[in-house]
């Protein structure tokens, strides 16, 4: 791993490890400090900070760092986990936004190399397009998901900013996005406009209401997404400190946990990050939901479970469905009970399997097409090719 990008943990957050009890993350993590950098061999995430902030609409020149969130999150202590963590500390913001994009590429593009899953904290959320585009040489097919109130499309004309990073990755070469996923947005800070690019697009998009009345609905999603990026502003004003209040609807902090525990079970997911945070001096409650969403990501990691190798017929169930003149072909999982349907019209060039490509679904998605009816996830992939 080249540390050349990143600076160490602070001595003072080290000091402090000592006082921890011997069982906490603190104790048991591998971390960069100004006398190790640690080897990556055996490790299975990586946390990495990114102090850039300044391409955000509200930046106005304040510098920040993640001592809180680390000291809220060393403190903690893990499940039954059986993978190693590491702290590669920070990457510092560049000469120009660009240099940050640039480290912060090539520091995510190595992990994955390294199939090490990155957990980014920022910073401005724009700092997804560098996180997307380190995987301009690893994959052609990226499905991202935001955990946000917004669909951050944005003025795809103007200079990218926390709130437009989208349209850029859209519309600038290579193009590598296959499917884009909002989760938990807000009508009322979208304009018509962008949801009816949502639409013209065939992307999904899932109102706040319809996860909190059923949070289950995202697991099938972020089984298929490849980066998952979360905006801490997508949570409540009543769980967070007074500077990160933003709005009074949004996820509570055990939905948002939730969330993120469903993304580190998925078994596609290979970076995730934690967006918009804006530390303060009563920041006890951010800091610490921040590192209670890192843990629950990890947690999921930890509980993954390989049941997607679909070229043993011993693995699963096959159901064939016809609905109009479609034949709709379900494979549900022996092992977790998880259930895909396949996919027909597209080809992946780079596929090693004979089967066509698959998209996870639900056992309702299933009773619902033996009911004459289309999945909807299905149907905006059969219209997006």
């Amino acid at each position: 791993m080249d540390y050349s990008f990143l600076s160490p943990v602070q001595d003072q957050l080290l000091d402090e490890l000592e006082l921890l009890h011997d069982q906490t993350i603190g104790k048991k993590l591998r971390i960069h400090s100004r006398t190790l950098e640690p080897s990556l061999e055996g490790v299975k995430m990586a946390i990495v900070g990114v102090l850039e902030s300044r391409n955000s609409v509200d930046y106005i020149g304040e510098e920040f760092q993640f001592t809180e969130i680390r000291k809220a999150f060393y403190k903690l202590f893990p499940g039954n986990w059986s993978h190693d963590i590491a702290d590669l500390g920070d990457i510092q913001r560049g000469e120009t936004v660009e240099d940050s994009y640039s480290a912060l590429i090539q520091v995510v593009s190595s992990l994955i190399k390294a199939k090490i899953i990155p957990i980014i904290i920022g910073g401005s959320q724009d700092l997804t397009y560098a996180n997307y585009r380190a995987y301009d040489k690893i994959s052609s097919m990226i499905n991202i998901v935001n955990v946000d109130k917004s669909f951050d499309l944005g003025d795809s004309s103007k200079p990218i900013n926390n709130g437009s990073y989208l349209g850029k990755i859209i519309l600038e070469q290579p193009y590598n996005l296959f499917n884009y996923t909002a989760l938990g947005f807000q009508t009322y800070f979208n304009s018509q406009e962008e949801i009816d690019l949502m639409e013209k697009l065939y992307f999904e998009s899932y109102r706040l209401g319809a996860i909190t009345h059923a949070i289950s609905v995202v697991e099938p999603v972020l089984r298929d997404a490849d980066i998952v990026t979360l905006d801490i502003n997508s949570v409540k004003s009543s769980e967070v400190s007074l500077k990160q209040k933003y709005s009074p609807n949004g996820f509570n902090g055990r939905e948002i946990c939730a969330i993120s525990r469903y993304a580190g079970i998925s078994n596609k997911v290979t970076s995730f990050g934690i967006y918009e945070y804006n530390p303060s001096q009563n920041d006890e409650a951010t800091a610490m939901l921040v590192a209670q969403i890192m843990w629950y990501f990890i947690e999921g990691v930890n509980c993954r479970i390989k049941d997607d190798d679909f070229s043993d017929s011993n693995s699963y169930l096959k159901f064939t469905v016809l609905v109009e003149s479609e034949e709709l072909v379900f494979f549900k999982s022996k092992k977790t009970g998880r259930w895909w349907i396949e996919i027909p019209f597209l080809e992946y060039s780079n596929t090693k399997l004979k089967q066509h490509p698959l998209l996870a679904c639900t056992h309702e998605d299933y009773i619902s097409a033996t009911k004459g009816l289309i999945p909807e996830r299905w149907y905006k992939a059969y219209k997006k090719n």
